[in-house]
């Protein structure tokens, strides 16, 4: 892994460089990704087309989503998040596009930022457009529903999710100002990123000159585009991640290996 890690960096030398990241990144954090290693058993990822259709599906999602939040929510960056974050302050990268939803590259104090798939710290009604924090519904959620306790063992799915073994009885939380639907800020499954986010995602990718791929399978075809946006400026590639990749066959260099071990060290060699 040593000379892969110095052929990256050979690459990445006095560039300037956008990070793209996955869940590969998190996982080291104690947050399963949905594919790979740190994986957790494959199940139906909610839908928008189930969330928005079904008031039993966003009764599940509340509730998994719910009890899985106060777990999230207690997961820390880790030595990876803060490699990247010690890159923005020597001014070797322009900024991380992250597929994640878990705020943790800011946590890692990371502030050029562009939270693709959302993020789970807000929540928004789809009736009147009001905005609130993701504690705030939580509060809520808490008060309509004084059952409801964090379950021993909870086991914990990407983007915050647990499995619930029951919902009977679960209300809703709804808006407080005109007691509409609420939706989490996140890009579900069959759900298109905003184009506005994706053009910050351009001007990102434009004002770079290399694109380092850490911690993403690259399977989800938002990350592709991403990809392709950087080919159609010529950027060198490079990608970390314990598995091979959709978009190895582009890249300049690859490493296989943790995050949490390849960045700090290409960290060491870049700034």
């Amino acid at each position: 892994m040593r000379t892969q890690i110095a052929d990256a960096a050979r690459v990445l030398h006095g560039r300037r460089i956008a990070f793209l990241t996955g869940a590969g990144i998190s996982t080291e954090s104690g947050i399963p990704a949905y594919r790979g290693e740190g994986s957790t058993p494959r199940r139906a990822p909610m839908t928008v087309q189930d969330f928005l259709a079904s008031d039993t599906a966003r009764r599940r999602y509340w509730v998994g989503g719910h009890l899985g939040w106060r777990s999230f929510g207690s997961a820390e960056p880790n030595a990876g998040h803060r490699a990247i974050a010690a890159l923005e302050r020597a001014g070797v990268t322009g900024g991380v596009v992250t597929q994640n939803v878990d705020g943790l590259h800011l946590r890692a104090g990371s502030s050029r930022v562009v939270e693709l798939h959302g993020t789970m710290r807000g929540v928004t009604c789809l009736r009147c457009g009001q905005a609130y924090d993701r504690g705030a519904i939580a509060e809520q959620i808490d008060a309509r529903n004084p059952w409801i306790t964090v379950p021993e063992n909870v086991v914990l799915r990407p983007d915050g999710d647990v499995a619930p073994e029951s919902t009977d009885g679960f209300v809703l939380p709804t808006c407080t100002v005109c007691e509409g639907m609420l939706k989490p800020d996140v890009v579900f499954f069959g759900e298109f990123v905003p184009s506005d986010r994706f053009r910050v995602v351009e001007a990102l990718i434009a004002s770079c000159d290399a694109l380092l791929v850490a911690g993403s399978s690259l399977v989800v075809n938002s990350g592709i585009r991403v990809i392709e946006r950087a080919r159609r400026r010529g950027l060198p590639l490079v990608i970390v991640n314990l598995e091979p990749t959709r978009a190895d066959v582009w890249a300049d260099a690859t490493v296989a290996g943790r995050t949490g071990d390849v960045l700090p060290a290409l960290q060491e060699l870049l700034a």
